[in-house]
C-alpha cells in the first residue's frame, strides 16, 4: 500500500468509527427519551443504530462509559438556559425566580426525559453516579450561589435547602401537577425562600 494512502485510509477509518458511536448514542437517547434507560437494552439499541451487539460492546464497553456519552449528546441537545442576565439582577429574591423560571420552562420541555432519568438513576448505579457528576455537582454550586443573595439569614442552612428543593425537578413537577403555571410555582418557591431567610 503506498504511503500516501495510508492516512486517507486511516481517516476514512476513524470518520466510519465516529459516524457508528454517533449513530449508537442517538440510538440510546432516543431510547431513553422513550422508555428509560432502565427499560433500554443492548439488543434495541443496536437495532436502532443499524450495528451488532458486538458493536456497541466494543465503542462502550460499560454503561458508564455509554451514559456519559449519551448524557453530553444529551445536554448539547436541550441546553440549560443562560443564567446570566438573572445573576446581573441585585435582589436576590428576583434573581431566584428568573433562574427558576428559566429553569421550570427548560424542566417542562424535558419532563419526559428527566422524569426517567431520575426514575432509573434509583435503580442503575452508573447512571447515578453520572448524573452526581453531570447534574448534582451544577444544581449544588447554583444553590450555594442563589443561597448566599439572602445572607445575612436566620438560618443560612434552612435557606440553602429551600433553595435546592426549589431547584429540584420533583418539586416543579409536584407544583406542575397541581396546576400551577411555571411562572406562579417560581413565585411559591421564592416566597418559601424568603419565609426561610426570615423575609416574610
Amino acid at each position: 500500500m503506498s504511503t500516501q494512502r495510508r492516512p486517507y485510509h486511516l481517516k476514512a477509518r476513524a470518520e466510519q468509527q465516529g459516524e457508528t458511536r454517533r449513530r449508537i448514542v442517538e440510538a440510546t437517547a432516543a431510547l431513553h427519551d422513550e422508555v428509560g434507560p432502565a427499560r433500554t437494552t443492548v439488543v434495541e439499541i443496536a437495532r436502532r443504530a443499524g450495528v451488532q451487539r458486538l458493536t456497541v460492546y466494543n465503542n462502550f464497553p460499560d454503561d458508564r462509559s455509554l451514559f456519559e456519552a449519551c448524557g453530553a449528546h444529551w445536554m448539547s441537545e436541550h441546553p440549560l438556559p443562560d443564567m446570566s442576565a438573572a445573576f446581573a439582577e441585585d435582589d436576590p429574591a428576583e434573581r431566584l425566580r428568573l433562574i427558576l423560571t428559566g429553569l421550570y420552562d427548560w424542566y417542562r420541555a424535558t419532563e419526559r426525559s428527566n422524569e426517567h432519568m431520575q426514575r432509573d438513576r434509583l435503580v442503575l448505579p452508573a447512571l447515578d453516579a453520572v448524573m452526581r457528576i453531570r447534574v448534582d455537582r451544577r444544581m449544588a454550586a447554583l444553590a450555594d450561589a442563589l443561597a448566599s443573595g439572602f445572607r445575612p439569614a436566620r438560618d443560612p442552612a434552612a435557606v440553602r435547602a429551600t433553595v435546592a428543593l426549589a431547584l429540584d425537578f420533583w418539586s416543579w413537577r409536584r407544583l406542575s401537577h397541581e396546576g400551577l403555571t411555571d411562572a406562579a410555582a417560581a413565585l411559591v418557591m421564592v416566597d418559601s425562600v424568603r419565609a426561610a431567610a426570615g423575609l416574610l
